[in-house]
């Protein structure tokens, strides 16, 4: 998701990933420790945290879809 968009609301992939609130934090506590997403929190409403992608999390994005091309390039294709 935040590939295709610079900076996303944390209720929105949480509302599309279906998590649960302590899940998701888990989770982008590790993305942002790995620095791959920064977190902050914009405007008037603290309660209200973005998520952006960061240059190192894109790079690492496109790695692993790069890994995973080549894992399915690999699989020889049925007769």
């Amino acid at each position: 998701m935040l590939t295709a968009s610079p900076t996303l609301e944390l209720s929105a992939i949480k509302d599309h990933l279906d998590l649960s609130p302590s899940a998701l934090s888990k989770q982008v506590a590790a993305l942002v420790k790995a620095g791959y997403v920064k977190q902050e929190r914009l405007g008037t409403d603290s309660r209200r945290v973005w998520l952006t992608l960061t240059r190192q999390g894109a790079k690492a994005y496109r790695a692993h879809v790069a890994a995973l091309q080549e894992i399915v390039a690999s699989v020889p294709s049925e007769p």
